[in-house]
């Protein structure tokens, strides 16, 4: 293992889980209204459950996303991650222009913590 501090995964999957909360406690009553439909096929055409169901499913990406890089950051061979690094940058860069008021801000230490590494 390397001498550098394994930090960039764990940031990502602590963000995702507030990405998650915060999605549960913004789309709460969407959420219940999916349940009440009976889950299976219950987004529909329903804009507010496809914005709830997307919000929810980016929190998971981003976690298991998270989990991948920790695993990276654990093996010697951590040059492989540098493509990641720079995706992420990428789609941090357009979600803070796309959403500026968002928390797009926070993936900009893990993307950079990729590309330094």
């Amino acid at each position: 293992m390397q001498n550098k501090k394994i930090w960039i995964g764990r940031w990502l999957v602590v963000v995702a889980m507030g990405h998650t909360l915060f999605g549960i406690a913004m789309f709460g009553k969407v959420f219940a209204r999916m349940l009440e439909r009976g889950f299976v096929s219950s987004v529909g055409a329903d804009p507010g459950a496809n914005i709830a169901l997307w919000f929810l499913m980016f929190g998971a990406m981003l976690a298991l996303l998270g989990i991948a890089i920790t695993a990276l950051e654990r093996s010697a061979d951590f040059g492989a991650a540098r493509s990641l690094g720079i995706g992420t940058l990428m789609l941090t860069v357009v979600g803070v222009v796309l959403v500026p008021m968002s928390g797009f801000w926070l993936c900009f230490p893990p993307a950079i913590g990729l590309l330094r590494r």
